[in-house]
């Protein structure tokens, strides 16, 4: 379909949606929530004006504005959070939250870890589906108390939703540059028995992802995955089973071509997550759970060259009891014992594998006033040994309508395998350059340790605002450290704890519902500082701003969002900068009953196609040679319509 004529669709869709009723309203999910329950700070659902900590909650309305998108798109709606892409849909992405590396972000889905030890691409936000996802929580202080390593910067976690009711769902998705996505799904329940399977597809000629190219020269995408899960659950045990796939293929431009680069390689990944679980409510006083899980992650990159695979397995037992000895106060102390497996071709041995085990306390009290969170975690490392953080915090409301917290913690990201045990060798054929990196098995531990200072307040029942302030500071950071010989026309590079960091800055946000009508802003400030050199740190944006203005009566809904940041530094030096770019985006559906739905997205509407990462190439004698950019796949419009039964 081509662009001109999707528009055109587009525009009839919306049309009738300033003539209905509410006469199919029915129960939906609303896409603002004043106060959602949260349960990544404490591994327990809590309100989110009880929680002692800066939390953003992703409602399920919101994320189904537009199925087609993925969760990096998905997070940018949190000004707290920074999204560097190498180009557009499918592209490999970091996470950044308050200015801290990617690396210090812990991704989860429902409990289980799916970082991987590859420093090039610690997560992988951009394969991930957002299918059967009840909501995304994002953490921005620490937890390392309660999820071990890598919670330095906070934690995206994405909780996925258990089946309702009896029946199912098919979504179909056509949109501009060869967009197709389909989803199916049923559900079944009965007597606290439920089950659930799913599928979904997507498939697109993607566009170029450096600014140099020919806007033909596309970058294709395609994916396709399936979850099933079943459990049951009463009053005194919850239990389940889930297992979840996706797979698929990105194509990009080869890291062998530089100005004007063909679309020549690809990346075939599959990534899988396995859980078994059980929460037992032994007395009126004492909850037992436990879960096992197992995260599979298998990237091949195919070049000109040949092809490198990295392939990573992680495991994880957990066991917990939660025992709530007075009305207001719960002790919850658990065990983690984990698993990672890196195969690398570049590994020494081709293979590594590391293990763990976390034991960790943690203290609540909460009450009508004050709300307290306390906790400690050793946590015994096969190479490390062990290393202690330790987390306090607190809520105080002076009335029912405004409250300040604190919270202070200390966290730690152990090396990766891919630090540890990297190996490789290659020469740059068109200059002669040969390039080595090496891991190094000596590397210590990065360490942090973050203040948050909030208030909170509730104007009236419409209204919510909400202002905090952060300060986090990282040692022993790990740096890629190189050094040119020229007599052999040689650069070395080896991973090493050079650096310090700062991070501080603050967040503003606005929450306003008036019967359908809806609006949220956002705004958040985050300077960033190398100690060692004094320099920012690139790719960290000072501003960032988000709003959504929207309109939903339960049958018909439209909104438009809005982001903006400002420019930021693209390299150690801080001599080149990051443009800054404004992106508005539209949403709307139509309920036409309470079994079909349509609904249409016009992504990035005006088309910006800015700058996201720098990209030089240099000569043998180490001098700039040229230059070009990954830019982001500017607009995308798509329409979809679901059936339910």
């Amino acid at each position: 379909m081509s662009s001109t004529a999707l528009r055109r669709a587009i525009i009839l869709a919306l049309a009738p949606t300033s003539l209905i009723t509410t006469a199919y309203a029915q129960t939906i999910e609303p896409t603002v929530v004043l106060d959602p329950d949260v349960i990544t700070v404490s591994r327990t659902a809590t309100p989110l004006s009880d929680t002692p900590a800066s939390v953003t909650v992703i409602s399920a309305g919101e994320i189904e504005k537009n199925p087609a998108r993925n969760l990096s798109d998905v997070i940018q709606s949190d000004a707290g959070i920074y999204v560097k892409q190498n180009g557009g849909i499918g592209q490999g992405t970091n996470l950044i939250i308050h200015g801290t590396n990617p690396s210090h972000t812990l991704l989860l889905k429902d409990g289980v870890r799916l970082n991987t030890p590859n420093t090039l691409t610690p997560i992988y936000p951009e394969t991930l589906d957002l299918t059967s996802t009840a909501r995304i929580e994002i953490l921005k202080s620490p937890a390392s108390v309660q999820y071990g390593s890598d919670a330095i910067g906070g934690v995206v976690q994405i909780i996925s939703s258990k089946p309702a009711r009896t029946g199912g769902e098919i979504t179909g998705i056509i949109g501009e540059n060869n967009t197709y996505k389909a989803i199916v799904s049923g559900d079944v329940v009965h007597n606290g028995f439920y089950a659930s399977l799913s599928g979904q597809r997507l498939e697109t000629d993607g566009t170029r992802i450096l600014d140099d190219q020919s806007r033909n020269n596309k970058a294709g995408y395609e994916q396709k995955g399936f979850g099933a899960k079943t459990g049951y659950v009463n009053q005194i045990l919850d239990v389940g089973v889930s297992y979840e796939q996706n797979e698929g293929v990105n194509e990009y431009a080869s890291s062998t071509t530089s100005s004007n680069a063909a679309i020549n390689a690809k990346r075939e990944f599959k990534n899988s997550q396995a859980k078994v679980f059980a929460n037992y409510q032994a007395t009126e006083t004492l909850k037992i759970s436990t879960h096992y899980a197992q995260a599979k992650d298998e990237q091949a990159f195919v070049e000109s060259w040949g092809t490198n695979e990295f392939n990573t397995q992680y495991q994880e037992t957990d066991i917990n009891a939660r025992w709530t000895f007075t009305p207001n106060q719960n002790i919850l102390f658990g065990i983690t014992d984990n698993s990672t497996e890196y195969e690398d071709a570049y590994a020494y041995q081709g293979e590594r594998k590391i293990g763990s085990t976390g034991y960790y306390l943690q203290h609540q009290f909460n009450n009508n006033q004050i709300n307290t969170q306390a906790g400690i975690r050793l946590e015994d490392n096969d190479r490390f040994g062990n290393h202690t953080v330790g987390q306090g915090a607190i809520r105080y409301h002076f009335n029912p309508a405004t409250s300040v917290y604190a919270n202070i913690g200390s966290a730690f990201r152990a090396p990766s395998l891919n630090e540890l045990f990297y190996s490789s060798k290659f020469t740059d054929f068109q200059y002669g350059t040969t390039y080595i990196t090496l891991g190094n098995e000596n590397l210590e531990p990065e360490e942090s340790i973050s203040y948050t200072l909030g208030i909170d307040h509730q104007i009236n029942d419409k209204l919510a605002v909400s202002l905090s302030g952060f300060n986090t500071k990282v040692k022993n950071l790990i740096k890629l450290d190189s050094v040119y010989d020229s007599a052999t026309n040689t650069s070395t590079s080896t991973y090493e704890n050079l650096d310090k960091a700062n991070f501080v800055g603050g967040d503003f946000g606005i929450k306003f519902t008036q019967g359908s009508y809806y609006a949220l802003a956002n705004y958040s400030y985050v300077e960033t500082e190398n100690k060692a050199t004094g320099l920012e740190i690139a790719y960290r944006p000072k501003h960032t701003g988000t709003l959504t203005l929207g309109y939903d009566d339960g049958v018909a809904g439209v909104s438009t969002s809005i982001i903006a940041r400002s420019d930021a530094f693209a390299d150690r030096a801080n001599t080149v900068k990051v443009p800054g770019y404004t992106t508005v985006d539209v949403d709307a559906h139509w309920n036409i009953n309470p079994y079909v739905k349509l609904f249409t997205n016009i992504q990035n509407i005006g088309n910006v196609e800015n700058r996201q990462v720098y990209n030089p190439w240099y000569n043998s004698n180490g001098e700039l040679v040229g230059t070009n950019w990954y830019v982001n796949g500017g607009r995308q419009a798509n329409l979809g319509v679901t059936f339910k039964y």
